[in-house]
């Protein structure tokens, strides 16, 4: 059965009381009841659902002031209708997303998952002998003081890449970081941040930050002066626990407190995996919490005696020469060593790696801590000796050394504490399979506080998942795997570009996009081309035909080819300062300069390439004028911004005037054209919007804005966001003609700006590219600044496009950029 006709808004079937058909001026039809639901953006104004065109009506009578479609309406009405015709299979989406092919650096989601926890740059300052202090009011999602000594922990370091001429943002860089890291880094880090907001017995985490720019990326937690080693530490070496009733309450508080630190930490699904005396410490309210960063700080230190101290993989026969020993202050079980010694080590099968790592992994490392603050500097230290056939010999080392301590503890407790000396020593068993769970732990240290009727706070009806079940994050085994992720994941694919020595950076360039160029920012940016020939500074910059065009303050407009950037030809004949480029591709394809004497000429591009212009004429002169500053296009009109505060229309044909508009105050130096909307900006300091259709004003932006009026230089369009360049460095944004946002970007003037998408170029006095991206709703936008090229001359000229970025600059020379 035939389709009737239908809106292509609504998808109704037209008729002639609910969905009448209006003929718009463009030539399509839309129903009425769609039109006078549109958002009027401009007066008496609707802008056609289906090409953007705005189409005026009449104030009075609105959207039904249209003709109607009389061919659509007969159709329609003739048809028998039918329920099922108005109901599609496929609906059409009436919304489109503007900026759906814009790439971003970073996804909303995970931008959003971590930018709470990334401290600002000035929140953390490092003095001359290494402390950190933390001095900012407020970060994240909790409140802290200021000026608190904090312990800085490297989480990654991704090797920058030395020729790149880009510079990353802060935010930009600790994102790039992030991103750098793998899967189960992320995670494991994620649940770190999270844990030290829901557990007291953790010390609280600031954050991430990093120092510089390129450098490494820093986990801030807070340091507590009060160490329990500091407190309370070998006070059994001169008696045992007989001697002294008080000494054994101190200890078994302490340890208690211990404990709860270590099971609040498994009830997050974290495992330290290796734990000593210095990663626990006392808060404010005296009670035992454990650091963090000391954790990771202590699986690095056994990293470090595992490798030798190097970064070189040490050979099985090397190591096969030595003893291990580890710090008396690092207490690491043996499964966990075990996992260590595998990465370290030729033959995989070295060591004993048969059991898995999980919650009773702590056990062990626990009771070690507990032995050291009980006997002191007398417990014996682990040496792992070698075995010529199986490299270390782990399971007889721990044994051994079990068998030893076990023995100075029955010197050192009496028979009163035989129990803690048996549930300790349970502990140490090689099997973790074998060793009782944590909370069964803190239970055989408050059943001796009540049984020498001690008073104690606490309860034991808690469960930790035991040994290797719910799959725990090790912050040991986080530490291998943050060295593995220590190098950009990029630098792989880099070295083999490298390696197999590309002949030509230009080539297979001039194919990347726009969106895979800003896609490919996080890279790093590398200067293709330097364009030397020009004796004034750049005004202009256009690309197209396969040429790159370029003017100047030398009266000259040079033509480069795309494809190496060798110069071409030089278009002269202005007698003035060439003040603004533009290229069109209508119906032919021209370039058209415009200089400060009032010369607009326009030249073409078909091969071979004339020294003659197609044409040229000159705006009328007055005493107001001081030439073109700015040009823009639209069909077969060029639009000129003069120094007489006017826009003009011209006829690209003959150069016949068509049209005048006036309004500003003062010179008109940037024009921008989108959606048949055309915007001028002006030293006023203000934006007018002018249709052009019949080129009558449609809206004026800035002149109501708050503060001292300052000129713009720079406007940039697309689709429903409008960005204006001031001399004060700032931008101010619009989206749909309502005001959103304005931040400071540079140091001085903005002359040039370009916007891809989301990214926004600008540049100006402080001779900075800076790379800003805009990201937002309907009612909030941000923009986030990703990064800069610092160069050596003002900016003066932007433009991306095809995959490159050109940028003109006052010292004459125009550079070529490529995103690695």
């Amino acid at each position: 059965m035939e389709e009737l006709p239908e809106c292509p808004v609504c998808l109704q079937n037209y008729d002639d009381e609910n969905a009448i058909p209006r003929v718009l001026s463009c030539g399509h039809t839309i129903c009425e009841a769609c039109l006078v639901h549109l958002p009027p953006r401009f007066p008496n104004t609707i802008r056609c659902p289906a090409c953007t065109q705005l189409v005026k009506y009449s104030p009075n009578q609105g959207p039904s002031s249209l003709p109607k479609n009389i061919d659509l309406l007969r159709i329609s009405l003739q048809q028998p209708q039918h329920s099922s015709s108005s109901q599609k299979s496929n609906q059409r989406s009436s919304i489109n997303d503007e900026y759906a092919y814009s790439s971003k650096f970073w996804s909303d989601e995970f931008y959003a998952a971590w930018k709470d926890w990334i401290l600002p740059h000035d929140a953390v300052s490092v003095t001359e002998d290494g402390v950190g202090r933390f001095n900012s009011s407020s970060k994240g999602r909790v409140c802290f003081g200021v000026n608190r000594t904090v312990s800085l922990a490297p989480i990654v370091t991704l090797s920058s890449v030395t020729d790149s001429k880009f510079k990353f943002s802060y935010v930009a860089w600790v994102i790039k970081c992030l991103e750098g890291m793998n899967e189960v880094v992320g995670e494991g880090l994620g649940l770190i941040l999270e844990a030290s907001v829901r557990q007291s017995r953790l010390c609280r985490v600031y954050g991430l930050w990093s120092e510089v720019v390129g450098g490494s990326l820093y986990l801030v937690c807070e340091r507590q002066c009060g160490r329990v080693l500091e407190k309370f530490g070998g006070l059994m070496n001169e008696g045992g626990l007989d001697s002294d009733k008080d000494v054994f309450y101190s200890f078994a508080m302490i340890a208690k407190g211990v404990i709860e630190a270590v099971i609040g930490l498994n009830l997050e699904g974290l495992v330290a995996g290796c734990l000593g005396i210095s990663c626990f410490c006392f808060d404010e309210l005296g009670g035992v919490c454990i650091d963090l960063n000391e954790v990771l700080l202590m699986g690095r230190k056994i990293m470090d005696q595992v490798s030798g101290g190097t970064d070189d993989e040490p050979s099985h026969e090397s190591m096969c020469t030595e003893c291990l020993d580890l710090e008396n202050e690092l207490f690491v079980s043996p499964e966990v060593l075990s996992k260590f010694l595998n990465k370290r080590v030729v033959n995989p099968e070295s060591g004993d790696s048969r059991y898995p790592i999980g919650y009773g992994s702590d056990v062990w490392s626990l009771a070690c801590v507990l032995l050291r603050l009980l006997i002191g500097n007398e417990l014996p230290q682990i040496t792992f000796e070698m075995s010529e056939g199986n490299g270390f010999d782990i399971s007889a080392s721990y044994i051994s050394w079990v068998e030893k301590v076990s023995s100075v503890l029955e010197e050192k407790i009496g028979f009163e504490y035989l129990s803690l000396k048996q549930t300790l020593c349970k502990c140490l068993d090689i099997n973790p399979e074998n060793r009782p769970d944590v909370v069964d732990l803190r239970k055989s240290i408050q059943d001796l506080l009540v049984k020498h009727q001690f008073v104690f706070l606490g309860n034991s009806e808690l469960t930790v998942k035991r040994n290797n079940t719910g799959h725990p994050v090790t912050l040991a085994k986080l530490c291998q795997l943050l060295e593995e992720s220590s190098k950009d994941p990029r630098e792989h694919e880099l070295q083999a570009k490298e390696d197999g020595g590309q002949p030509n950076i230009l080539q297979g360039a001039e194919n990347i996009s726009d969106e895979e160029f800003t896609a490919s920012l996080s890279q790093g940016m590398i200067e293709l081309k330097d364009l030397q020939g020009h004796l004034g500074c750049i005004t202009g910059l256009a690309v197209g035909g396969g040429y790159l065009f370029s003017s100047s303050f030398d009266k000259t407009v040079r033509v480069w080819s795309l494809q190496d950037f060798s110069h071409l030809h030089t278009f002269r004949g202005h007698e003035n300062k060439v003040m603004a480029l533009v290229y069109v591709d209508d119906e032919e394809q021209l370039c058209i300069s415009g200089d400060s004497g009032g010369g607009i000429f326009v030249w073409g591009i078909d091969a071979p390439l004339s020294q003659d212009p197609l044409r040229k004429w000159y705006e009328q002169k007055d005493w107001r004028f001081s030439g073109i500053h700015s040009l823009t296009a639209f069909g077969n009109l060029l639009y000129t911004g003069s120094g007489d505060r006017t826009i003009k229309a011209w006829s690209l044909k003959d150069g016949t005037l068509m049209c005048t508009m006036d309004g500003h105050k003062s010179v008109v130096s940037t024009l921008s054209v989108c959606d048949e909307v055309l915007y001028s900006g002006s030293w006023d300091g203000t934006v007018r919007l002018w249709s052009l259709n019949d080129h009558i004003p449609l809206a004026v932006l800035g002149e109501d804005l708050p503060g001292e009026i300052k000129s713009i230089l720079a406007i940039t369009a697309g689709r429903d966001l409008l960005v204006a360049a001031y001399e004060n460095g700032c931008i101010k944004v619009w989206r749909n003609d309502v005001f959103l946002s304005s931040k400071t970007l540079h140091n001085g003037a903005i002359f040039a700006m370009s916007l891809q998408g989301k990214w926004l170029y600008t540049g100006g006095w402080d001779k900075n590219v800076n790379i800003q991206e805009l990201s937002g709703d309907e009612l909030e936008l941000t923009v986030n600044t990703f990064g800069s090229i610092p160069s050596g001359s003002v900016v003066t000229a932007i433009l991306c496009s095809q995959g490159k970025l050109y940028v003109g600059y006052g010292d004459k020379s125009i550079k070529v950029y490529r995103a690695k």
